[in-house]
């Protein structure tokens, strides 16, 4: 049995170390992300991306940096305590930065603005707020209520709501599509700045929701949206890789 660590007289090996990050919900999420990896550093390779001397020693010396490990005797101590090898510390490091060039090709400025191009209108926003109350009868009294007083939601939302927003008069801020509930969502995205919208039910009926659309923002290249456009093209690039492999748990 290999140890990974002993506390007094008793060893846990690493078949424990792997049953517990089983049995707590771990080991998948760490297994999806080496495999992950591993698919971005062969893509790399196949790509013809290359990594540099110069850029291994680069970074090895930024991860000593950050480890405060200032001479190569320091360097080497914490590699033996980590049972790790300077062959393996340096796989390590290249295999990181095969990913870090991949993926920043895959998720380039060019190619962030070319798949915005093609899909602005998912990232849409719009402000919105709500009302949560317990019963439908009460609900439609609030919605005929404010049709007529449109400009009292927040107030009526202090007074009657029973969601956490209700000291923000109802507000939840502004939402991306995909932030509620697809049949919510639709309606609300398509309705006019103003709308009252509802009373939408919960699915055990134990609550009724009322929205009302403040503003409206049709999508913009900023920083925000850049970082979730290049999250989606890296998630969708690495689930294309991943057919192109065959992965097996064991």
């Amino acid at each position: 049995m290999t140890a990974i660590v002993r506390v007094d007289d008793e060893v846990i090996g690493v078949e424990e170390f792997i049953r517990v990050l089983k049995l707590t919900g771990q080991f998948e999420g760490l297994v999806e992300q080496i495999v992950r990896d591993k698919l971005t550093v062969h893509a790399a390779k196949k790509h013809g991306i290359t990594v540099s001397p110069e850029d291994i020693q680069e970074r090895a010396d930024q991860f000593r940096r950050v480890q405060g490990l200032h001479r190569a005797t320091q360097m080497n101590h914490y590699l033996d305590v980590l049972g790790v090898s300077l062959d393996e510390f340096e796989s390590f490091v290249t295999d990181s930065l095969y990913q870090e060039k991949m993926l920043a090709e895959v998720a380039s400025d060019k190619a962030v603005e070319a798949y915005f191009k093609l899909h602005s209108p998912k990232f849409d926003s719009i402000e919105v707020s709500h009302i949560v109350v317990d019963a439908e009868g009460k609900a439609k009294e609030l919605i005929s209520y404010l049709r007529d007083d449109p400009d009292s939601f927040a107030e009526m939302a202090r007074e009657h709501s029973i969601a956490d927003t209700k000291e923000q008069g109802g507000a939840i801020g502004k939402v991306l599509r995909g932030s509620l509930k697809t049949d919510i969502e639709a309606k609300v995205f398509n309705a006019a700045t103003g709308d009252l919208l509802g009373p939408f039910p919960s699915q055990d009926r134990s609550f009724f929701e009322i929205f009302m659309v403040s503003a409206k923002h049709p999508a913009t290249l900023d920083a925000d949206v850049a970082a979730e456009v290049r999250r989606l093209l890296r998630e969708d690039w690495l689930m294309a890789r991943a057919q192109e492999h065959v992965i097996e748990a064991r």
